[in-house]
Protein backbone atom coordinates (compact mmCIF):
# COMPACT_ATOMS: atom_id res chain seq x y z
CA UNK A 1 0.00 0.00 0.00
CA UNK A 2 1.24 3.72 -0.97
CA UNK A 3 2.21 5.77 1.95
CA UNK A 4 0.67 9.06 2.75
CA UNK A 5 0.40 12.01 5.38
CA UNK A 6 -2.82 12.96 5.59
CA UNK A 7 -4.70 16.22 7.38
CA UNK A 8 -7.70 16.63 8.21
CA UNK A 9 -10.05 19.82 8.98
CA UNK A 10 -13.43 20.60 9.65
CA UNK A 11 -14.66 23.91 9.42
CA UNK A 12 -18.36 25.93 9.39
CA UNK A 13 -20.12 25.74 5.82
CA UNK A 14 -19.53 29.32 5.78
CA UNK A 15 -17.87 31.51 3.12
CA UNK A 16 -15.52 33.28 5.88
CA UNK A 17 -13.82 30.20 6.51
CA UNK A 18 -12.97 29.33 2.87
CA UNK A 19 -9.81 31.41 3.47
CA UNK A 20 -8.63 28.96 6.35
CA UNK A 21 -8.76 26.60 4.25
CA UNK A 22 -6.99 28.43 1.70
CA UNK A 23 -3.91 29.10 3.11
CA UNK A 24 -3.73 25.50 4.41
CA UNK A 25 -4.21 24.13 0.97
CA UNK A 26 -1.19 26.56 0.07
CA UNK A 27 1.16 25.40 2.53
CA UNK A 28 0.86 22.09 1.85
CA UNK A 29 1.21 22.34 -1.80
CA UNK A 30 4.12 25.07 -1.41
CA UNK A 31 6.12 21.91 0.96
CA UNK A 32 5.61 19.41 -1.17
CA UNK A 33 6.72 21.69 -4.03
CA UNK A 34 4.33 22.46 -6.27
CA UNK A 35 4.66 25.51 -8.32
CA UNK A 36 3.09 28.73 -8.01
CA UNK A 37 -0.03 28.42 -10.83
CA UNK A 38 -0.10 24.89 -9.32
CA UNK A 39 -0.95 26.15 -5.90
CA UNK A 40 -3.23 28.85 -6.81
CA UNK A 41 -5.46 26.49 -9.15
CA UNK A 42 -5.47 24.43 -5.89
CA UNK A 43 -6.92 27.32 -4.10
CA UNK A 44 -9.40 28.05 -6.45
CA UNK A 45 -10.55 24.59 -7.06
CA UNK A 46 -10.89 24.29 -3.16
CA UNK A 47 -12.47 27.44 -2.47
CA UNK A 48 -15.10 26.51 -5.01
CA UNK A 49 -15.78 22.86 -3.98
CA UNK A 50 -16.09 24.63 0.01
CA UNK A 51 -18.30 27.64 -1.41
CA UNK A 52 -20.46 24.96 -3.28
CA UNK A 53 -21.09 23.11 -0.31
CA UNK A 54 -21.52 26.11 1.89
CA UNK A 55 -24.56 27.50 -0.70
CA UNK A 56 -26.04 24.67 -1.54
CA UNK A 57 -25.53 21.62 1.13
CA UNK A 58 -27.20 22.86 4.38
CA UNK A 59 -29.41 25.97 2.69
CA UNK A 60 -30.06 27.68 5.70
CA UNK A 61 -28.99 25.33 8.39
CA UNK A 62 -26.30 27.35 10.57
CA UNK A 63 -25.33 24.13 12.39
CA UNK A 64 -24.01 22.43 9.05
CA UNK A 65 -20.01 21.84 8.61
CA UNK A 66 -17.78 20.90 5.88
CA UNK A 67 -14.75 18.53 5.99
CA UNK A 68 -11.60 18.92 4.39
CA UNK A 69 -9.27 15.99 4.02
CA UNK A 70 -5.45 16.19 1.94
CA UNK A 71 -3.72 13.06 1.04
CA UNK A 72 0.31 13.93 0.90
CA UNK A 73 1.57 11.66 -1.47
CA UNK A 74 4.98 11.45 -3.06
CA UNK A 75 3.52 12.10 -6.38
CA UNK A 76 0.28 13.97 -6.04
CA UNK A 77 -2.07 15.63 -3.85
CA UNK A 78 -5.27 14.41 -3.46
CA UNK A 79 -7.98 16.86 -1.90
CA UNK A 80 -11.81 15.87 -0.36
CA UNK A 81 -14.17 18.13 0.26
CA UNK A 82 -17.34 16.88 1.87
CA UNK A 83 -20.39 17.82 3.11
CA UNK A 84 -23.49 15.55 4.68
CA UNK A 85 -26.05 18.21 3.70
CA UNK A 86 -28.63 18.06 0.75
CA UNK A 87 -27.35 16.22 -2.41
CA UNK A 88 -27.76 17.31 -6.35
CA UNK A 89 -28.66 15.53 -9.33
CA UNK A 90 -25.36 14.94 -11.05
CA UNK A 91 -26.26 14.59 -14.35
CA UNK A 92 -28.25 17.41 -14.57
CA UNK A 93 -25.39 19.85 -12.85
CA UNK A 94 -23.42 18.08 -15.77
CA UNK A 95 -25.58 19.01 -18.99
CA UNK A 96 -25.61 22.60 -17.37
CA UNK A 97 -21.84 23.01 -17.14
CA UNK A 98 -19.61 23.99 -19.84
CA UNK A 99 -18.52 27.19 -21.91
CA UNK A 100 -21.26 30.41 -22.80
CA UNK A 101 -22.62 30.00 -26.45
CA UNK A 102 -21.45 32.74 -28.56
CA UNK A 103 -25.26 32.95 -29.87
CA UNK A 104 -27.02 34.53 -26.91
CA UNK A 105 -27.00 38.21 -26.23
CA UNK A 106 -25.52 39.03 -22.59
CA UNK A 107 -28.56 39.32 -21.47
CA UNK A 108 -29.54 35.88 -21.78
CA UNK A 109 -26.38 34.58 -19.95
CA UNK A 110 -27.23 32.56 -17.28
CA UNK A 111 -25.39 33.37 -13.86
CA UNK A 112 -23.53 31.08 -11.69
CA UNK A 113 -23.32 27.14 -12.33
CA UNK A 114 -19.29 27.41 -13.14
CA UNK A 115 -18.08 26.08 -9.92
CA UNK A 116 -18.03 22.57 -11.13
CA UNK A 117 -16.74 23.18 -14.48
CA UNK A 118 -13.97 25.84 -12.85
CA UNK A 119 -12.73 22.40 -10.74
CA UNK A 120 -12.57 19.82 -13.67
CA UNK A 121 -10.44 22.34 -15.45
CA UNK A 122 -8.00 23.40 -12.59
CA UNK A 123 -7.38 19.68 -11.57
CA UNK A 124 -5.96 16.58 -12.98
CA UNK A 125 -8.78 14.41 -11.61
CA UNK A 126 -12.05 14.87 -10.03
CA UNK A 127 -14.64 12.57 -8.62
CA UNK A 128 -17.95 13.24 -7.24
CA UNK A 129 -20.19 11.06 -5.05
CA UNK A 130 -23.52 12.22 -4.04
CA UNK A 131 -24.99 9.25 -2.14
CA UNK A 132 -25.20 10.76 1.36
CA UNK A 133 -24.61 14.56 0.92
CA UNK A 134 -21.35 14.96 -1.72
CA UNK A 135 -18.41 13.99 -1.70
CA UNK A 136 -15.48 15.91 -4.16
CA UNK A 137 -12.36 14.29 -4.59
CA UNK A 138 -9.88 16.41 -6.71
CA UNK A 139 -6.03 15.35 -7.28
CA UNK A 140 -3.15 17.29 -8.49
CA UNK A 141 -0.13 15.17 -9.67
CA UNK A 142 3.66 17.09 -9.16
CA UNK A 143 5.55 17.88 -11.98
CA UNK A 144 9.06 16.82 -12.61
CA UNK A 145 11.51 19.95 -12.71
CA UNK A 146 9.58 21.78 -10.04
CA UNK A 147 10.66 22.35 -6.70
CA UNK A 148 12.08 19.73 -3.98
CA UNK A 149 10.57 18.67 -1.52
CA UNK A 150 13.85 19.40 0.27
CA UNK A 151 14.86 22.69 -1.00
CA UNK A 152 14.80 25.91 1.22
CA UNK A 153 14.79 28.22 -1.85
CA UNK A 154 13.66 28.36 -5.51
CA UNK A 155 16.90 28.22 -8.07
CA UNK A 156 16.20 30.88 -10.89
CA UNK A 157 19.48 29.34 -12.97
CA UNK A 158 17.21 26.74 -13.86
Amino acid sequence: MEHFDFIEIKIPAKAEYVGVVRLTASGIANRMGFNYEDIEDLKVAISEAISNAAEHAYQKDESGEVTVGFCLYQDRLEVMVADRGESFDLKEVRNNIGPYKNDKSIEDLREGGFGLFLIEALMDKVEIKNDYGVIVLMTKYLHENEVDINDDKISTTQ
